[in-house]
């Protein structure tokens, strides 16, 4: 499909996962896009890409063209002052830290968060007129209303929500798109009742917002759920109900859902069953398109999952070892050539994600993989895309994270063993994409890398082990279609 290809008609067959930190960047995602199928950019710290990109110089001026697209050039320009350095930081100069969201405020960290979705959008979107979706966390609460303004003042297409009960966003979707304030309800732990977090559009980007009000479209919304118990939950009311449902099953890559019946395997990873199995019948019977996601990567299975009545497959780890996406290319390199020769595990880690949730780890040297490495990294939090507020004891809030130093975690009220073993992904992952924080003494953090389960598309895709495109897995896959 050529740059100039027209909208494609009907539904994707494919959405390409939206993975990561930056893995599923603008590039990856306009590949797909041009295909004619839904590309997807993870929405996941993206003020921080934002930001660090800036400071390496912004090569090829990719940001900076996205930028002067913003509608308001007068907060664009703040941010360019403060973090882009021309020629880009040297040496080991350490990255400049960006503000944090926190619950009940508003500012620098809700702007950066909402230029840094409408940067990566807006790019993913040039030159063409296909699909373009963004792709986030629930857990990351703070973030969502500020993330989904700056993706819909771009004109994103789709809205993709898992890890988590994403019951808000069709309706944050809605009202956003109108330019109205919202409120996201935070939950607090210790505290029975969620905290109402509002967002203004207004606050961060000028009385003029009701200017856009007739030019902005509201995105349609996929909920990322592993069983259709979530689906028809969220479905049976038209405020919680999304256009769709993504279907993902526990060998997807990044985190997955705890097994039904809580158990271990003998190495110590979830045991899955019968229980976790979705019942495609319910989803039929639901009425909503749903994709089929987790070791899908193959022309039989995309076969299989459309006759079984679903809209297509969701697929990652094809997308994330191609030439167009944000992975480092050593770890790209290393992950295809140690899955090639049956080298690779994927360890699904149960206690490696401050969410609890259980997260794959790729087995590879000199990554946080590796336990010795992972024991030695001193633990910070700098980031904290995945810490949660909590009550303090004088009534105020509070936010702590599982992965931060375990002595400042105790020290807010943490169970030092809900600490044991945990990373720190969000470091982890900026790093897998090339941008880990610099630390003193010349040390860079180490990346975290994940990925799927299942990558015995590599034999058929690239037989010759010889670098494959986008565009490569879309032509491929569909030899499925019938």
């Amino acid at each position: 499909m050529t740059e100039t290809a027209e909208r494609p008609a009907g539904r994707p067959w494919l959405i390409q996962g939206g993975m990561g930190v930056g893995v599923s960047g603008w590039r990856l995602a306009r590949a797909v896009s041009r295909t004619g199928q839904l590309g997807v950019v993870s929405g996941t710290a993206l003020d921080v890409l934002l930001a660090r990109t800036l400071q390496l110089g912004d090569p090829g001026g990719h940001l900076r063209r996205a930028l002067a697209a913003f509608p308001y050039p007068e907060l664009a320009a703040a941010v360019l002052e403060r973090y882009h350095v021309p020629g880009g930081v040297g040496g080991h100069r350490p990255f400049r830290s960006v503000p944090r969201l926190r619950a009940g405020h508003d500012g620098p960290a809700e702007l950066l968060t909402v230029l840094g979705n409408f940067a990566e959008v807006y790019l993913a979107k040039e030159g063409h007129d296909g699909l373009v979706g963004v792709n986030y966390l629930e857990k990351v609460q703070m973030a969502t209303a500020p993330a989904m303004f700056g993706a819909i003042l771009a004109g994103v297409d789709h809205v993709l929500v898992g890890a988590g009960v994403p019951g808000q966003i069709p309706r944050l979707a809605t009202r956003l798109a109108q330019g109205s304030p919202v409120t996201v309800n935070v939950h607090v732990e210790g505290d029975e009742a969620p905290f109402p977090h509002r967002f203004d559009p207004r606050l961060g980007c000028g009385e003029r917002t009701a200017q856009l009000v007739p030019h902005l479209r509201r995105p349609s919304v996929l909920a990322i759920v592993s069983l259709p118990a979530l689906a028809t939950y969220l479905a049976r009311e038209e405020a919680t109900r999304p256009d769709g449902f993504v279907i993902e099953t526990s060998v997807a890559g990044g985190h997955s859902a705890p097994p039904r019946r809580p158990a271990l395997d003998p190495d110590g990873e979830p045991l899955y069953g019968p229980r976790d199995e979705p019942d495609l019948t319910k989803m039929r019977a639901l009425g909503l398109p749903f994709w089929l996601a987790g070791g899908r990567a193959h022309p039989e299975l995309l076969a299989r999952a459309r006759e079984s009545g679903a809209a297509g497959v969701q697929l990652g780890s094809v997308f994330a070892l191609c030439e167009e996406s944000g992975l480092a290319a050593p770890l790209r390199g290393e992950l295809i050539a140690r899955a090639r020769a049956g080298t690779l595990r994927v360890r699904n880690d149960p206690g490696a994600s401050p969410t609890s949730f259980p997260f794959k780890l790729a087995e590879l040297p000199n990554t946080l993989a590796d336990p010795a490495l992972a024991a030695a990294r001193r633990r910070v939090c700098d980031i904290g895309l995945l810490r949660t507020p909590w009550r303090t004891p004088d009534g105020g809030l509070g936010y702590r994270c599982a992965a931060e130093p375990v002595a400042s975690y105790v020290a807010k009220g943490g169970d030092p063993a809900a600490a044991e073993g945990k990373q720190c992904l969000c470091n982890g992952l900026l790093a897998t994409v090339g941008l880990g924080q610099r630390r003193p003494g010349g040390r860079v953090e180490p990346p975290l890398v994940t990925i799927g389960k299942d990558l015995r598309f590599l034999a058929e895709l690239s037989p010759a082990g010889l670098p494959y495109t986008a565009a490569d897995v879309v032509g491929w896959l569909a030899g499925g279609l019938r």
